[in-house]
């Protein structure tokens, strides 16, 4: 479990509430802070606003992506180079065809797909062609579910400002009733503020994890891609893994492939 998300979500939970208690006492928290029918007008038309921008199943997929931020990578990147690079060596010793034995103890699919492919002597060519075919649909369906939030993300907004305007006209229509005016505002100042929670404390953070987890995963079966075809083309070992490597950060190169080549720590 990724705790980071879990818990960047709750302190900003906590940071709110510090702030409106500083503010307003803990004894008028929800008699100025809760207001039902503000409530449903931000976050109840948000809502349907983004239903009707995508299918209902695209809906529900959506907001069962809420879970993903909570998932910690099951491999990085640098562990998938050192595993290539075992793969490498198995080849260079016993040949392409050793390594259908490998591909059946692997958790991963497209890797395995891409070694079966290797196996049964698929020309190097359509092997890119395939895996990065099913790359781009996979970035698709990662994207449909970022764009998701990104919606979600700028209605609530919308709809905060649409409820201050019904607000604003309800307090206009009572302006010979003074000491209603105060309170009048500030409930209709509490939309804003639901729309940007909603936005902001929610929606933009996961998609912006999202987005993160996309960007990994994608550079990941590009490594898989490029250390595949490598292994088929019959590359040293130490050759593929200074390629892969290329992949990493500079701080993150120094560990990577020890074992296999006898670097220091």
């Amino acid at each position: 479990m990724d705790i980071a998300s879990l818990a960047g979500i709750i302190l900003c939970f906590a940071m709110l509430i510090y702030g409106v208690v500083s503010n307003a006492g803990i004894e008028n928290l929800v008699k100025e802070y809760m207001d039902a029918p503000s409530a449903v007008i931000t976050f109840g038309g948000a809502t349907f606003a983004t239903l009707t921008s995508v299918s209902l199943q695209d809906f529900i997929g959506g907001l069962k992506s809420f879970t993903l931020i909570f998932k910690a990578p099951a491999i990085n990147t640098a562990e998938m180079i050192q595993k290539i690079i075992e793969l490498s060596n198995i080849a260079r010793k016993e040949g392409l065809l050793s390594l259908e034995e490998a591909a059946a103890d692997m958790e991963e699919p497209f890797l395995k797909k891409g070694i079966l492919l290797i196996v049964d002597g698929t020309d190097p060519d359509l092997v890119r062609a395939i895996m990065e075919t099913e790359l781009v649909s996979i970035e698709g369906r990662h994207k449909k579910r970022i764009g998701f939030w990104e919606t979600w993300a700028s209605m609530g907004p919308a709809w905060g400002m649409i409820g201050t305007l019904v607000g604003l006209v309800d307090m206009l229509y009572h302006m010979s009733e003074m000491d209603k005016l105060g309170p009048s505002m500030a409930v209709a100042l509490i939309t804003t503020l639901y729309g940007s929670m909603l936005a902001n404390w929610i929606c933009l953070p996961v998609a912006a994890k999202l987005k993160a987890d996309n960007e990994s995963e994608m550079m990941m079966k590009e490594v898989m891609i490029e250390g595949l075809l490598s292994i088929q083309a019959g590359e040293n070992p130490r050759v593929i893994e200074e390629k892969l490597k290329s992949f990493l950060a500079p701080k993150d190169r120094e560990g990577s492939g020890e074992d296999e080549t006898g670097g220091e720590e």
